[in-house]
């Protein structure tokens, strides 16, 4: 069979996803489409057919469909008249935990799909929708016990002659991007706090991985009021501008590459009114210092670097080693880089499967050649280290890296995993300087004092700092955030509902007796002052 294939006599292969993605999700129903469609494959092979496998169908959105979907959205808004801005918070809560009951009741089918589309292994794409529905919960939880997010004046409280209560309002129609390797969960993390502060919003589905919110239409609709949400799929080239131009769009929540953040700010016509939360590239270093337990260092690199093959924005992607234990880490690092077992997502145990963009396996063998051509080595090449099944790439450490490589400075986003040495820490800080990235670091050492200085450091270049363990986002309570090039906003729970809302002040004289009676009862009649007790 061809490499990374399914076959007829497969329990799997009769698994296959056929998800009829051909409908337009517009103002909370699915409309007819009669336009072009887009075919969605799988990075794996049908070995009946020696071609990726057929899991799907989408459409591909004319600029008239993407105009639509976002006026849908206008029309919900209403300026935030709209029903769903209107409604209390409690109200909004309800409904959302509506949508996670219907969710959960298509949790087999997403799993499968984001198996087949993404190929991530079993665990790892059950994880991503439990981790989402967690989130969800976790984001009510907060919002019922802290509806103000820390900003204080819960009720009305007099401050300099004047009485002051606040809560946190909408902002108004959010388009959502989000990439292919956490489609669910980083589109999630943005869409629900968004709707629960009342915004309504447009998503634009990433090319890959948007099956599984196809699946989600019927949910949305049958816990959302229409036009709420609406999906644009297709051509982001053809899609994007006419909805930033249409300036209906008041905020964007991405997560996704420099360059297309930068376009769609620059295509809206009033950018100062347009709010933007974005989580970008991430070129992680790991720094092992001579200290540094070896073991540990090698295994949260491994981690680090290869999880979900290391299409993580988190991601390990560039680990500089001191020249006293280099040697010993290499070995350690390389031989946990060829235990690792390559297959297709199902099998038991697999840590590396197929790559799902087309392109990605040769934009790595580019990588790794120019790294060969001066002067560094694929430190695993006898175990096939940078090698490639179809779409199933075996993870290529590349030895004796060094800054003029293109693996030094570009975001890999896949199994290429580069291991520079140094022999001062003069050339830390000049790579952490000279980086683009503002993300994350890793340190590893076992001193304090060692530590100390490369904290100080990198708390002024990143937005978090790892000791001894790998770069990540969870726990969902951490701030996720970001400098440089890395983030415009942070994520976590407490910060995405205020990154989707604004602080709204209710005052009032506070020695007038009117305003106090009225002030004294407002909050029987205003759905938006509603008690917490009704949360």
């Amino acid at each position: 069979m061809p490499p990374a294939s399914v076959g007829p006599d497969s329990e799997w292969y009769a698994k296959k996803p056929m998800v009829d993605g051909v409908f337009k999700f517009i103002g909370g129903e699915r409309l007819p489409f009669a336009g072009e469609v887009t075919e969605i494959t799988s990075p794996i092979i049908d070995a009946a057919t020696g071609a990726r496998a057929v899991i799907g169908k989408i459409p591909a959105f004319s600029e008239e469909d993407s105009i639509a979907a976002v006026k849908a959205a206008a029309a919900a808004w209403d300026r935030g008249q709209g029903p769903w801005p209107q409604m209390s918070l409690a109200e909004r809560i309800g409904a959302v935990e509506t949508l996670v009951a219907n969710l959960t009741k298509i949790r087999t089918e997403i799993v499968d799909v984001l198996m087949w589309e993404i190929c991530k292994n079993t665990g790892d794409a059950a994880k991503e929708f439990d981790r989402t529905m967690d989130f969800v919960r976790l984001t009510i939880a907060e919002l019922r016990a802290n509806p103000t997010l820390g900003t204080g004046f819960t009720k009305f409280t007099e401050v300099s002659g004047v009485a002051c209560q606040v809560r946190r309002g909408p902002v108004g129609v959010m388009l959502g991007l989000a990439p292919f390797n956490y489609p669910l969960n980083e589109m999630y993390a943005m869409l629900i706090p968004a709707l629960l502060m009342g915004n309504v919003a447009v998503l634009k589905l990433p090319a890959v991985g948007g099956l599984a919110h196809i699946l989600t239409a019927d949910a949305f609709a049958a816990a959302l009021p229409p036009g709420v949400l609406n999906f644009i799929t297709g051509s982001g080239k053809r899609t994007m501008p006419p909805i930033m131009e249409s300036g209906l769009v008041d905020m964007i929540g991405f997560i996704g590459g420099t360059g297309a953040m930068d376009k769609l700010i620059k295509q809206h016509p009033e950018p100062h009114r347009l709010k933007v939360f974005a989580q970008l590239a991430g070129k992680n270093i790991g720094i092992v210092l001579g200290d540094a337990d070896l073991e540990v260092a090698a295994e949260q690199c491994l981690l680090g670097s290869t999880a979900y093959n290391g299409q993580r924005c988190t991601a390990v992607k560039l680990m500089m080693v001191h020249e006293s234990v280099y040697d010993a880490f290499l070995a350690k690092y390389v031989a946990k880089v060829n235990a690792l077992k390559v297959g297709l997502p199902w099998e038991d145990k697999v840590n590396i499967t197929p790559l799902p963009e087309p392109n990605k396996p040769a934009y790595l063998e580019e990588l790794i050649a120019d790294a060969v051509s001066k002067g560094a080595t694929v430190a695993n090449a006898e175990m096939g280290g940078g090698t490639r099944h179809g779409a199933l790439f075996h993870p290529a450490v590349i030895a004796g890296v060094t800054k003029e490589m293109r693996i030094f400075q570009e975001e890999q986003f896949g199994p290429v995993l580069p291991v520079a040495k140094f022999s001062d820490l003069s050339e830390v800080y000049t790579a952490l300087k000279e980086s683009w990235n503002g993300q994350q670091s890793a340190i590893f050492t076992s001193n304090a004092a060692a530590a100390a200085p490369l904290i100080d450091a990198l708390s002024s270049q990143v937005g978090r700092i790892n000791i001894n363990m790998q770069c990540g986002r969870s726990p969902d309570q951490v701030p996720f955030s970001g400098r440089r090039s890395s983030a415009m906003g942070t994520m976590s729970i407490t910060e995405a509902l205020r990154a989707f809302s604004i602080e709204t002040a209710v005052t009032y004289i506070a020695k007038d007796s009117t305003s106090v009676a009225l002030g004294a009862e407002l909050d029987k009649h205003s759905k938006f002052l509603a008690p917490l007790s009704a949360l």
